[in-house]
């Protein structure tokens, strides 16, 4: 019944779990974790009383959305797009809460490469396993960071990939300045040189 918000990708491959190495079985995302939808029929209607809990139907019908060739549809509707029983295949719709995330940590001392904190990776359909990520999905939990004698922020550092960033909630320890609020993102391009703002380098230095 309320309004939801959030950020929209589309990459030209799969996402897949990232391979855990010496993590070992546990930690990071836990195929667990992942919800897909179960078999049922929604009825309604255009003109339907959902009762506050519908996606529509009370009012003039749904708007579906699709994208083929570069170039966004849409199509009118009077019944529910979640009019489907079932479906044949493996390639469904999933839902994943972050919350689920374990994120593994520095115990002792230096920063982490934000990789650890990957939940799904794309890669290029057509160069098989090894090829490089299209796209890495990472979250930043809240997590305790115990490392002795280092700079436990982000620290400045430039990437080879494109790093688009989006806060959900809380607090970005990078950014203490203020005007980073959740719902807010920031873009640092291919090798732009980015890090914290003096607030969160003054608190991290004592």
């Amino acid at each position: 019944g309320g309004v939801a918000a959030g950020w929209a990708c589309e990459v030209g491959g799969r996402f897949d779990l990232p391979e855990l190495g010496v993590v070992g079985a546990n930690g990071l995302a836990a195929p667990r974790h992942f919800r897909t939808p179960v078999a049922w029929r929604d009825g309604e209607e255009a003109g339907d009383d959902d009762g506050g809990g519908g996606g529509g139907g009370g009012g003039g019908g749904w708007e579906v959305y699709t994208k083929f060739a570069d170039e966004l549809f849409v199509h009118p509707q009077k019944h529910s797009p979640f009019d489907v029983v079932a479906w044949h295949g493996n390639y469904v719709p999933y839902v994943y809460d972050l919350a689920s995330f374990c994120p593994m940590n520095a115990v002792l001392f230096d920063h982490p490469d934000p990789s650890i904190f990957t939940v799904l990776t794309a890669r290029a359909p057509s160069h098989g396993p090894a090829a490089p990520p299209l796209l890495d999905l990472a979250v930043f939990p809240p997590r305790w960071v115990v490392a002795e004698h280092t700079f436990r922020p982000p620290y400045f550092h430039r990437n080879v990939m494109s790093e688009f960033m989006g806060l959900i909630r809380g607090e970005y320890d990078a950014k203490q300045a203020g005007g980073f609020g959740p719902g807010a993102s920031s873009l640092h391009p291919i090798m732009a040189a980015h890090g914290p703002d003096v607030g969160a380098w003054s608190g991290a230095m004592g």
